[in-house]
């Protein structure tokens, strides 16, 4: 069932994507719905085949192998053993704030990556309830759904700094139509997000998680210190569209990407591994 869902609700994000770049051409007349037309499809595209590629290359991530992952890569093939999925693509961020993502548009083209502070601090009970947990998000086919809302946020934002352009920005004559348009775009579109990204996504793969391992009680500690280090260590990385992807949401206490919060609170979600 939760696999269904997230096709249902990639394809409405797609179309969701084509219908803002039709929209947004439209403004400048036929010829602009047709180039829009052509710029959505693009970027359908683009956000089918290449979402995963940019969101592990924005993080900078080194791809490992069984010679030179270690314990981590070993790990990895273990747990998707257990949960009965392929192997992914394993990988390491060179980022001191500890936390960890998936992505892929299948099981079959899936990658799991943490970040070289997530192994410094973490005991491997506490890796291995994060590594199940982002399994988990590949088997219910999580992460095509946040890596393609990513990409929406992403050209979301960009189509607004255009609007901030043609609606004044530097010019004290702009367009107050097109300000006033983009403030709505901005506004539906974050709705759109949180809409397809649903928190309970959270929770489904956390109880995996506590399946997969066998016991709750490593994801539940790391969580825990994840949360803890968050708030010491931001996680430094240039695109905040992708806030969605991570085991814990960066920059949580920022008032601007609090719209487009994608995670319930950590302390429900431990509540919930607690009483499961």
């Amino acid at each position: 069932m939760t696999v269904l869902t997230n096709n249902f609700k990639t394809a409405i994000l797609l179309g969701g994507l084509m219908g803002l770049f039709i929209f947004v051409g439209s403004m400048w007349g036929q010829q602009g719905m047709i180039t829009g037309l052509l710029f959505g499809g693009l970027m359908n595209v683009i956000a089918w085949f290449f979402s995963d590629k940019i969101a592990i290359a924005s993080m900078r991530a080194r791809e490992v192998t069984a010679e030179t992952g270690g314990d981590y890569y070993r790990m990895v093939d273990e747990l998707r053993r257990r949960a009965g999925l392929p192997m992914p693509k394993v990988y390491i961020c060179p980022h001191e704030a500890p936390n960890a993502f998936a992505t892929g548009r299948s099981p079959r083209k899936a990658a799991v990556a943490v970040t070289q502070g997530l192994l410094q601090v973490l005991d491997r009970d506490e890796l291995a309830g994060v590594i199940a947990h982002e399994l988990a998000h590949i088997k219910n086919r999580d992460t095509l759904t946040s890596c393609i809302a990513a990409t929406l946020a992403g050209v979301l934002a960009f189509i607004a700094q255009w609007g901030m352009l043609l609606g004044g920005g530097q010019n004290r004559g702009g367009n107050p139509l097109a300000m006033f348009l983009t403030i709505i775009l901005a506004a539906v579109g974050a709705a759109l997000i949180k809409a397809a990204i649903s928190r309970s996504r959270e929770y489904v793969a956390d109880a995996h998680a506590a399946q997969i391992v066998g016991s709750p009680r490593g994801l539940i500690s790391a969580l825990q210190k994840i949360e803890m280090y968050a708030k010491r260590i931001p996680l430094v990385q240039p695109n905040p569209a992708q806030n969605n992807l991570f085991i814990i949401e960066p920059f949580g206490g920022n008032a601007a990407i609090r719209l487009f919060a994608t995670h319930p609170p950590t302390e429900s979600r431990i509540r919930a591994l607690m009483n499961g």
